[in-house]
């Protein structure tokens, strides 16, 4: 598959110079309309609540950690906690799919096995299901149907869109979209992680996500694209193909590795089916279970506030967002 993998990866770059197949829909209206002047909202914040994810080697969920389990840092500072729950509430999961060249050529089968997830999934958990190329589209409101919502994904057109693949916008879109929820709030993106978002906005992006109270977890879609035969010698043109595939890809892993530990999220390589599995599986869990920490803002001074959450008992890992706005000046 050495030419098919190059080719694929050369029409996600030259994507944008292709016509739109866009279908547009009430979605997309979170984002900015470039005509208005730009606004930077502050909502006033006078207890900052953190949803800690914290598993061991194995990726499984650690239960039974205490409040005086975890110590919290604003901007470095370790703060009194003022809140502690373990949540096991039922979660809200958005699927986030690519609709583009790559999905619908070689990785529309790892999309599918997204089933593992939902079969793993608590028949609470609320499901919808959105696809993006150059602006997300949301296919599937929140529902507790799986069975909806299996045949949704099975129902899947990856014909939507092949202009522009606009990843790191359309999440920004989808947690905007979010916000007014309540509860455990999830973005499962399925995604080669190629990104055609203007890179002008990637600050002001990267700071919405910090900021958010919705996780990103990331699989991507791209193993196929890896894959080339090795059992005949590689002429310098291929060589050549083989480089730029790797480079290319190897961005692209960047920037899902960046969006998703942004919000406290993980993101997931796989290179089989059985890995595929394995992700969708361990994704199931982290989506329904979380620790809900709490601490009183130390200062009202309108900045960004960087958030660092430990835990005391043993090694493990510790998830959760990285930052919040400071309450404004009285």
């Amino acid at each position: 598959m050495n030419s098919g993998a190059m080719n694929s990866f050369r029409l996600l770059q030259a994507a944008a110079l292709f016509p739109a197949l866009l279908c547009l829909c009430p979605f997309v209206e979170a984002q900015e309309n470039p005509q208005q002047p730009k606004q930077t909202i502050h909502v006033r914040v006078d207890r900052v609540n953190v949803g800690v994810i914290v598993t061991n080697s194995r990726g499984h969920f650690v239960e039974g950690l205490r409040r005086e389990d975890f110590r919290v840092f604003d901007n470095g500072i370790e703060q009194t906690l003022t809140g502690f729950a373990t949540m096991e509430e039922p979660a809200q999961v958005l699927f986030l799919i690519e609709s583009g060249p790559a999905v619908l050529f070689l990785g529309k089968n790892h999309v599918l096995a997204s089933d593992t997830l939902l079969n793993n999934l608590s028949p609470n958990d609320r499901v919808a299901i959105a696809s993006y190329s150059k602006n997300p589209k949301l296919l599937l409101d929140f529902t507790p149907d799986k069975l909806t919502a299996r045949l949704a994904l099975q129902s899947l057109n990856f014909m939507l869109g092949f202009a522009e693949l606009n990843l790191s916008s359309s999440l920004a879109s989808a947690i905007d979209w979010l916000a007014p929820f309540s509860g455990k709030k999830t973005v499962v993106v399925l995604s080669t992680g190629v990104d055609t978002s203007p890179r002008e906005r990637w600050q002001a992006i990267q700071q919405r996500l910090k900021t958010s109270d919705v996780r990103i977890l990331a699989v991507s879609l791209s193993s196929d694209f890896r894959k080339f035969p090795k059992w005949r010698k590689l002429s310098p043109q291929e060589r050549e193909d083989r480089a730029f595939v790797k480079k290319g890809f190897a961005q692209a892993d960047q920037s899902l590795h960046e969006l998703s530990l942004a919000t406290g999220g993980r993101v997931y390589l796989p290179r089989n089916e059985k890995e595929f599995d394995r992700a969708y599986s361990e994704i199931a869990q982290l989506v329904r279970h979380e620790y809900s920490i709490a601490f009183s803002p130390p200062s009202n001074d309108g900045q960004l506030h960087t958030i660092q959450v430990k835990v005391k008992r043993f090694w493990c890992r510790v998830d959760h967002r990285q930052a919040y706005f400071a309450p404004p000046p009285r």
